[in-house]
C-alpha cells in the first residue's frame, strides 16, 4: 500500500492558487533547470491541454518560468517571474497546445542556445498536490518524481556501466531505491537514472565522471515539500 501523507491531501505550502497548475509547474521548471545544469540562454515552454487552456489564470506560466530561475514553491518572487527573467536576460517563449496523447497538465521545457539550436528537451507532467513526473529527457523515457535524490547519467551504451556505477554508489553506503535505464540503439547514447536514499558525495560523482564515455552526470537532491 502506498503511504499517503497530509501533503498528498492538502498540497504543499506554495505561492499561487493551484497545487497542480502552479506548484507543479514551479517544480517542473526547478527540476528541469537542475537537470540542464547551467544557466540557460533561451527556453521554450510548450504547455499542453489544461495547462494551455487555464494555466495563465492559475499562474502556470509564471510558475514554470520561476522554477527555471531557481525559485521554489513558496517564494514570493514567483509572482514577478517575468521581471526577474528580464533582469537575468533570459530569452523565453511560450506555446499553448492541445494533444490528446499528453497528460492534462503536461509541458515540454526546451533549452536552446543563442542560435536556437536545441540543447536539451525535458518532458514533464504535474500529477496533483504539487507532485511532478519527469518522464522523458531528450526522447529517453525516465521515471523521476523528485521524492528521492537522483543521479542522472547520459553515456555511451556499453557493457558494465550499470555494475560499475552501482558499485561506486554502494561503496558510499547509499541504498538504491530504483534504477531506470533507457537506450534507443545498441552502443549509442543512453540515459540512466538512480533514485537514491541520500544524495551522493562529490568524490563519488567525480569517480563516475571518470568512467569511459560518460557525457553528462547530474547529482540532484530531492525536491523540498
Amino acid at each position: 500500500m502506498k503511504y499517503i501523507s497530509i501533503l498528498d491531501i492538502i498540497g504543499p505550502i506554495m505561492i499561487g492558487p493551484s497545487s497542480s497548475h502552479t506548484a507543479g509547474a514551479i517544480r517542473m521548471g526547478l527540476f528541469a533547470g537542475k537537470i540542464y545544469g547551467k544557466k540557460p540562454q533561451k527556453v521554450k515552454f510548450k504547455l499542453y491541454n489544461s495547462f494551455a487552456k487555464t494555466g495563465r489564470g492559475h499562474g502556470t506560466d509564471k510558475g514554470i518560468l520561476g522554477g527555471i530561475l531557481g525559485f521554489d514553491v513558496n517564494d514570493d518572487k514567483i509572482k514577478h517571474s517575468y521581471d526577474y527573467a528580464r533582469e537575468a536576460e533570459l530569452d523565453y517563449e511560450f506555446e499553448y497546445l492541445e494533444k490528446h496523447d499528453r497528460h492534462p497538465n503536461s509541458a515540454d521545457i526546451v533549452f536552446l542556445d543563442e542560435n536556437n539550436k536545441e540543447q536539451m528537451k525535458i518532458s514533464a507532467n504535474s500529477l496533483g498536490g504539487g507532485e511532478v513526473q519527469i518522464y522523458m529527457i531528450d526522447g529517453f523515457l525516465t521515471e523521476i518524481r523528485g521524492d528521492y535524490p537522483v543521479l542522472i547519467m547520459v553515456y555511451k551504451d556499453q557493457k558494465g556501466v550499470i555494475s560499475k556505477v552501482s558499485a561506486l554508489i554502494q561503496e558510499q553506503g547509499v541504498n538504491i531505491a530504483s534504477l531506470n535505464c533507457e537506450r534507443k540503439e545498441k552502443h549509442k547514447e543512453a540515459v540512466m537514472t538512480f533514485c537514491l536514499d541520500s544524495v551522493l558525495p562529490d568524490k563519488c560523482i567525480e569517480q563516475i565522471k571518470k568512467l569511459p564515455d560518460i557525457y553528462l552526470v547530474r547529482n540532484i537532491e530531492r525536491l523540498e515539500e
